[in-house]
């Protein structure tokens, strides 16, 4: 995965930690790792592991512990940059060594949050102050709080779509695929680009759950034996999509040679005409288009083509990874301090432009064009993600993985053998046998 894309919670791998916590070191204090009271008194050294090593490199790490500073002047902030964030940081949690705040890793099951990360609050607390609270709350309480958040569609160039003659939005996916062919007859660029070789694209359209319905409560919903492939379902009509894009010839011709950093140039040239992902893409796509001697205002964002009643589209709303304090830490107030400071006051998710955990700050301007349609932004709730995951893993399909996804791009390309009718059937089959036991 490229260093400069930042992980977001809806496109982890999802996998079982086998760490305990307890390291010898007896059993941790629950205290509420609560922000200090005197900020001229507060101190301590702590350590912020985290997955931008970029921003460490480029020194922008360093500044903000600067701007820190002039409010916690006895705290020093020290940063530990890790390339393959969720494998080192699983390693390390077999220990009580996985520093003072740290992003909560995919790997760790909700449900054992209160064994590796200290409260922060009360989730009542907590959610009238922050977005996607409910995805690390376990009974009652809250141990993480969301980097930032992200919307979900589809980046794609403008000039490039107004070439081909499309001046608005499509409203569904039928008019999507139509917009696709004209992109390709017209233009004669790659209308779409699947990203199937790096993976973790794929895992994009996960996040879009709730998109369709509107519903904050869709991936909830999938917490049972619902066949979530059923025809006019969230996953039926978005996984429809991407079928018809690669069945019709609109996506690349070699889904084996794709590559991540390479098609940022590409969609800005406008070889490329969309992809689906997240919308803390779009000022990396617009700094490529800036590169490439063209205009970052051809960049655009769209919501998933499906409209519902009196033409409302929807986006959901997903959060990034959870910056939580390490339950053995000896500097909770000060690892706290850093967290509050950071999410609210830094100016971080505003720079990445993505959407801000507290909820009394606006949109960034990179989502100017959603919030200037109307689109209704949908803050999806992750209250019973810890079933869903159960029901996920059990089953073997992966929504937080690209596998599934890469053979359905496969049987629609003619690479295997197969139909949208029976591979749907299958996952479907998988996912309510799977529902019976864990998801109970």
């Amino acid at each position: 995965m490229g260093k400069t894309r930042t992980l977001t919670g809806a496109f982890l791998a999802i996998a079982t930690l086998t760490a305990t916590g307890c390291s010898g070191s007896g059993t941790p204090s629950t205290e509420t790792a609560s922000a200090p009271a005197d900020a001229s008194k507060a101190s301590g050294t702590i350590t912020v592991l985290t997955q931008r090593t970029d921003l460490i490199k480029s020194g922008a790490m360093k500044a903000y512990a600067a701007e820190f500073n002039k409010v916690y002047p006895k705290i020093k902030v020290k940063f530990e940059g890790l390339t393959d964030y969720e494998g080192e940081v699983k390693i390390r949690m077999n220990t009580d060594k996985y520093g003072d705040v740290l992003m909560i890793p995919a790997a760790v099951a909700k449900n054992d949050y209160p064994k590796f990360f200290a409260p922060l609050g009360s989730s009542i607390e907590m959610a009238d102050k922050y977005r996607f609270s409910d995805k690390s709350e376990v009974n009652g309480k809250t141990y993480g709080i969301a980097q930032f958040g992200t919307a979900n569609g589809f980046v794609y160039n403008k000039a490039l779509w107004k070439k081909a003659g499309i001046t608005a939005w499509p409203d569904s996916p039928q008019e999507f695929i139509a917009d696709l062919k004209a992109v390709k007859a017209k233009t004669g660029s790659t209308p779409y680009y699947t990203n199937f070789k790096d993976g973790w694209p794929l895992v994009q359209w996960s996040a879009n759950i709730g998109s369709v319905s509107c519903d904050k409560e869709a991936n909830n919903k999938l917490a049972g034996a619902v066949s979530p492939w059923k025809a006019g379902s969230e996953l039926g009509v978005i996984d429809n999509l991407l079928f018809d894009i690669v069945k019709d010839g609109l996506s690349e011709k070699d889904p084996s040679t794709t590559n991540w950093e390479a098609s940022k140039s590409k969609l800005a040239k406008g070889e490329i005409g969309s992809m689906m992902v997240g919308s803390w893409a779009i000022t990396q796509m617009r700094d490529a288009a800036e590169k490439a001697g063209k205009s970052p205002d051809d960049i655009g964002y769209m919501p998933v083509p499906v409209q519902q009643d009196e033409g409302q589209q929807c986006a959901t709303l997903v959060s990034d990874y959870q910056q939580a304090v390490n339950i053995h830490s000896d500097h909770k107030e000060a690892a706290r301090a850093w967290i509050d400071w950071f999410t609210e006051k830094s100016g971080y998710s505003a720079k990445e432009g993505a959407v801000p955990t507290l909820k009394s700050a606006p949109m960034p301007d990179t989502l100017k064009e959603f919030v200037d349609n109307d689109v209704m932004f949908v803050e999806r709730s992750e209250r019973k993600t810890g079933t869903v995951n159960d029901i996920d893993n059990a089953a073997e399909i992966g929504l937080n993985k690209p596998d599934y996804r890469q053979k359905l791009i496969d049987i629609a390309r003619g690479a295997q053998k197969g139909s949208t009718e029976s591979y749907f059937g299958e996952l479907n089959k998988k996912w309510n046998d799977a529902a019976k036991t864990a998801g109970s």
